[in-house]
């Protein structure tokens, strides 16, 4: 009896020591690895902001220019339409189909008249993208803004330029 008392010991004391040594010290797993190149965002000019032809008076005014290509004024300036015509800024967004974008339109631009000193603030930017490009990547949207004319503000042809960024949320 002792002989299969120490035969069973020496199995169990066997089996402990292989089951120590089946503790492993160190592990690995493997993992995938991947990456999606989309297309680069980018945006083009349309159409410029044009204000109009305008007439100044004795008393500051504003013209407006929506971004849905509508026009209006306040205070003391006169719209004449057929001396000029009005349209909101014009772009298109292209890049990758169905994703989201942010616009950031610039804050003022200051337009300055022809080989003169005499300047008018643009500001009060805003714009009718959805920020979603579609199933072809592309939107197009309209850019309106505020032009601030002073009281008796020199007759001229004032420009600016302005810069709209887009970029992938």
């Amino acid at each position: 009896m002792k002989r299969k008392n120490l035969f069973f010991a020496s199995a169990l004391i066997l089996f402990g020591l292989a089951t120590v040594n089946s503790v492993k010290a160190e592990d690995s797993a493997t993992a995938n690895a991947s990456a999606t190149i989309v297309t680069p965002i980018s945006i083009t000019k349309v159409t410029d902001l044009n204000f109009g032809a305008i007439v100044p008076s004795t008393e500051a005014g504003t013209v407006i220019v929506g971004n849905d290509n509508s026009i209006s004024k306040t205070g003391g300036v006169t719209l004449i339409s057929q001396l000029g015509t009005h349209s909101a800024a014009a772009f298109t967004v292209n890049g990758a189909a169905n994703a989201t974008f942010y616009i950031v339109p610039p804050t003022t631009v200051t337009l300055t008249k022809t080989s003169s000193t005499e300047t008018m603030t643009v500001s009060n930017f805003y714009h009718n993208a959805t920020g979603t490009l579609d199933g072809t990547g592309a939107e197009a949207f309209n850019v309106g803004a505020t032009l601030a004319v002073a009281a008796s503000q020199v007759a001229g042809v004032y420009t600016g330029t302005f810069d709209v960024t887009v970029a992938y949320n």
